[in-house]
């Protein structure tokens, strides 16, 4: 039987299962650089304040370490190509991460892959429809990003090579995760190695960018390789063959180890569990601190570390946006109304909040994958009630998130206070910030849990309501759309806070419909069938 039979089927399934969620993020993420390119002659108008944003972003070391090199500020298309190049890729990455081990690890995870593989479907197939589902949501990101910015006035060399290093990044992250996939037993395991491969790609990006005496870090990243095709500014096309040529590799090891493994199994063994469980597993809480953990204290590890990033930069963000006083103003209006520097803090804590509504989404799905891995049922025929168990994973949704934005914010209360000499100041305005952003994260958990519990098989679109409100409130003010439909975000409604006058109505009502949501949620999950 070929290898391959089957491809076209199971590609179209996966298509099918990621018909929601997989084209907003290609949406969002190839419409990005191009509905910004239209403010930056607003923002810089003349060639003085072009001069003053190159003296002072590009030679800005922290930015540099967000952002990546500035290779020309003086056009739109290369201000666009440098504000967003890294973080596009960034986040591509993690798409398509997620997307492969999802058609394939866990597919076999649930056990589908083998009733799948005892019929007439290939050895290579569901690997093979896993890799394309992510290449092309890859591919149509780039020519989005291609097409849009060739549109808006950009050079068509310089859009192609931007649009061809973020596809080719997705490709190359893709395999990456296919690799993962052989290599771990379960889902998750597979999801954290294929992480940590992105995050230290982007660590060696951002280290070689900022040290200047260790430039060569950057060449060791392949999301460092995206900025180093230097669109707009002199392309260098034999840059995206290190991209190319990397991608065969991991895909070429990824078909190599296939064949070494059993279904279900990964090439590195899963450790034999003791023979008599531990007392702290004899609890509905104590499983779920089992399997939130590992995840759990992931995210607290990143918040810390975005958080002191964020903080350090705060005190210099006057000199960051330079002498423009459209961008000052625009910054101002973003991040709140009072100085810039509390400005910019209120948009970071917002930040926080939006990323660890993230969180909440994946923490609260995690009981649904439980249940499509029919590990759920086997505990519900003992004592174990059905809110119990529900509630024991929500308390990572809720707690844990709210966790998340106190490190975050401690972190970038306590570097801003330290940068300013004034740590019992700063750290408790930031802190309170960070966590007035609790009940819009509550709110997208709450959807969640909403449609986890009244319409299980449309779980994922809790990554959608995620993106939405994310979406809206980040880049709504950036785009001026009109004030009802940025009302949808509930990140939207938070005060903006340190700047802004402290306003509990607003969070009240948060709260409140995060409840109402919660309540339902629970009531549909305590009577549904499960599976």
């Amino acid at each position: 039987m070929n290898d391959l039979v089957g491809t076209r089927q199971l590609t179209r399934l996966a298509l099918r299962r990621d018909r929601i969620v997989l084209p907003i993020w290609v949406v969002i993420l190839g419409v990005l650089p191009a509905s910004t390119m239209g403010l930056y002659d607003s923002l810089y108008p003349d060639a003085a304040a072009r001069a003053s944003l190159t003296r002072t972003m590009g030679a800005n070391p922290s930015l540099s370490l967000l952002y990546g090199p500035a290779f020309d500020l003086s056009t739109a298309a290369g201000f666009v190509v440098w504000r967003y190049g890294s973080f596009i890729a960034l986040v591509l990455a993690f798409v398509c991460v997620f997307t492969v081990t999802r058609h394939t690890r866990q597919e076999e995870d649930t056990g589908r892959q083998e009733l799948l593989s005892s019929a007439v479907t290939g050895r290579f197939a569901g690997l093979t429809a896993g890799l394309t589902t992510a290449g092309l949501a890859a591919t149509v990101t780039g020519l989005i990003t291609a097409v849009g910015l060739s549109a808006g006035g950009a050079p068509a060399a310089g859009s192609i090579a931007f649009g061809l290093g973020i596809a080719l990044a997705g490709w190359f992250f893709s395999a990456v995760a296919a690799v993962a996939a052989q290599l771990a037993t379960y889902a998750r395991t597979a999801n954290g190695l294929a992480s940590a491969v992105v995050g230290a790609a982007f660590l060696l990006r951002a280290i070689g960018d900022a040290a200047t005496d260790l430039h060569w870090l950057s060449w060791l990243s392949p999301i460092g390789w995206v900025s180093q095709v230097r669109p707009f500014a002199g392309e260098r096309w034999w840059v995206l063959l290190l991209l190319f040529a990397a991608t065969i590799a991991c895909a070429g090891l990824a078909y190599a180890l296939l064949p070494r493994r059993d279904i279900g199994m990964g090439i590195i063994p899963a450790r034999p569990g003791p023979a008599v469980a531990a007392a702290g597993l004899r609890s509905s809480f104590g499983l779920a601190w089992r399997l939130h953990r590992g995840l759990l204290s992931g995210w607290l590890a990143g918040f810390a570390v975005m958080g002191a990033l964020f903080g350090s930069m705060a005190a210099g963000i006057g000199d960051v946006v330079g002498d423009s006083p459209q961008a000052k103003e625009m910054f101002e209006r973003l991040g709140g109304a009072s100085a810039m520097v509390d400005a910019f803090l209120a948009a970071i804590v917002s930040i926080f909040g939006m990323i660890a509504a993230m969180y909440g989404v994946q923490a609260t799905l995690r009981i649904r994958a439980e249940e499509t891995a029919v590990r759920l049922e086997p505990l519900l025929v003992t004592r174990v009630r059905r809110l119990e168990l529900l509630g024991s994973h929500l308390v990572f949704s809720l707690a844990g998130s709210a966790l998340l934005l106190v490190v975050g914010g401690t972190a970038a209360g306590l570097l801003h206070g330290l940068r300013v000499s004034d740590v019992s100041g700063q750290l408790p305005a930031v802190l309170g910030a960070a966590l007035a952003q609790l009940p819009a994260v509550w709110v997208v958990v709450g959807l969640s849990v909403l449609i986890v519990g009244l319409v299980p098989r449309y779980a994922m679109a809790g990554w959608s309501v995620a993106s939405l409100s994310l979406a809206l409130a980040l880049y709504g003010p950036v785009l001026q759309l009109p004030q009802i439909v940025l009302d949808i975000s509930p990140f939207t409604h938070i005060p903006k806070l340190p700047s802004a006058h402290f306003t509990a109505t607003p969070l009240l009502w948060l709260t409140g419909i995060a409840l109402v949501a919660l309540a339902a949620g629970m009531a549909g999950f305590r009577r549904r069938d499960i599976g």
